[in-house]
């Protein structure tokens, strides 16, 4: 099979029957073999009945729907684990993306050897303020801090080779991060397509603050693991260092100017009367916490017997 094409939705009735008419004449026109995934993220319309009709008579439709809402992450980790085309294609259905890219998208993974290729909307038609700008603060901060030279991160039109999102693990809200998960399993051929944006036909749109802010939350998370989800005792073990010792040499000086007043007959004060005694106190407890943290970190590591620590490209 040449193409699966994975859809996740959240009540869009409205668009689903052009986007198949859409998807199917560009799939005729070039001759591909394919599978279109429609998955229902918990939609309260009637999303479900159109894409059970489409799946009657299409043989290529197939669906997934969930019991409720469950996010994007999990939508397109359902359509990764039964998608079985050489290339993946994933797109919203709100018809902001359009299945002319297919073919460009398609060329640059199997010709140009692409492990994965993202969209890039470079001339949008959302709202300014309230998307335009905080996804251009956000795209800049994902560059900056992953290394991948992305224009759009967020971009929900991809390309992917099928053995890509077979070894990439999209959970939480990381799906704006897949590129980034990509090239830390080892996929670094990553490629970007300036695809054409349409404005919104139907319906609303499901941006709000809320996942603005949790995508910089995300982010934070994902940086983490990228440095040092494999060795967390170089972080956890050298903050530690650093405030234990913070806190052993402020011991070091409460006692050292305690005891040169008591040789110097001079008047002293009790030692829990110094504010550097708390200080000590307080540096020395925490450096010792996150010492321990980082080496239950190792020990955790170096003992789950029930994940692979490895990705397997190709097996001969």
């Amino acid at each position: 099979m040449n193409l699966s094409i994975i859809i996740p939705l959240l009540n869009e009735e409205e668009s689903l029957p052009e986007l198949h008419r859409w998807i199917v004449s560009i799939m005729v026109q070039n001759h591909y073999s394919y599978e279109i995934l429609f998955i229902d993220d918990g939609s309260t319309d009637n999303s479900w009945s159109i894409i059970q009709k489409l799946g009657i008579a299409d043989p290529n439709v197939k669906g997934i729907r969930f019991m409720r809402n469950y996010g994007k992450s999990q939508a397109l980790h359902a359509g990764f684990a039964r998608a079985q085309g050489d290339v993946i294609i994933t797109m919203d259905a709100d018809l902001q993306d359009s299945p002319d890219e297919i073919p460009g998208l398609f060329n640059m993974v199997t010709a140009g050897g692409f492990d994965l290729v993202s969209g890039w909307k470079k001339k949008r038609y959302d709202n300014v303020v309230m998307k335009n700008l905080p996804s251009k603060l956000f795209n800049w901060a994902a560059r900056k801090t992953s290394g991948v030279v992305l224009h759009d991160f967020n971009c929900g039109l991809k390309a992917y080779k099928n053995v890509v999102v077979k070894n990439v693990e999209v959970s939480g809200e990381m799906h704006r991060y897949i590129p980034v998960l990509a090239k830390n399993a080892g996929f670094g051929k990553i490629g970007e397509k300036i695809v054409i944006h349409q404005a919104r036909r139907y319906g609303n749109s499901k941006f709000g603050m809320n996942r603005f802010v949790n995508g910089f939350l995300d982010l934070i998370t994902i940086w983490f693991l990228s440095r040092f989800g494999k060795r967390p005792m170089h972080f956890f073990g050298a903050m530690g260092v650093v405030m234990f010792l913070i806190g052993l040499f402020s011991a070091t000086y409460i006692g050292f100017l305690k005891l040169y007043k008591l040789y110097n007959h001079e008047r002293t004060i009790l030692v829990t009367d110094n504010p550097w005694f708390f200080i000590a106190l307080a540096t020395m407890i925490i450096g010792t916490q996150l010492f321990l943290a980082g080496f239950l970190g190792e020990i955790i590591l170096r003992t789950k017997n029930n994940e692979d620590r490895y990705k397997i490209s190709e097996t001969l």
